[in-house]
């Protein structure tokens, strides 16, 4: 079974930056799709950012211009640079992985990591 571990969360002030990384423990690591998702206590995690088996990428509007998200087939690591954050980027923050796109898109996965706490005050 994959597993995914996310690091890199913080404390910061709003306009600040953080970069979150993802662990992925897998031999197939080139062939997944993947996803960063958030979720504050209370609301449904959501995707933010998603990248494709062969690079494709897309955002969710609100991080769209602020968030990059990249990945390293060396290190099995998938990375999330997030730039000018605000206080409403607040959330623990998880990343997934699957070598079908739309089970990454509806995040209907089996597990999840334990994520990471991004917490920006204004």
């Amino acid at each position: 079974q994959v597993q995914f571990v996310e690091s890199g969360g913080g404390l910061v002030q709003a306009g600040e930056s953080l970069t979150l990384s993802c662990a992925v423990s897998t031999s197939t690591f080139d062939n997944l799709a993947y996803g960063w998702f958030r979720q504050i206590p209370g609301n449904q995690r959501e995707m933010v950012a998603f990248i494709s088996s062969g690079g494709t990428i897309h955002y969710k509007e609100s991080v769209a211009g602020r968030f990059t998200i990249s990945k390293d087939g060396g290190k099995n690591t998938v990375y999330l640079q997030m730039d000018t954050l605000k206080p409403e980027d607040t959330a623990v923050y998880y990343c997934n992985g699957d070598f079908l796109i739309a089970t990454v898109f509806s995040g209907d996965f089996a597990s999840w990591g334990p994520g990471t706490q991004v917490t920006v005050s204004s």
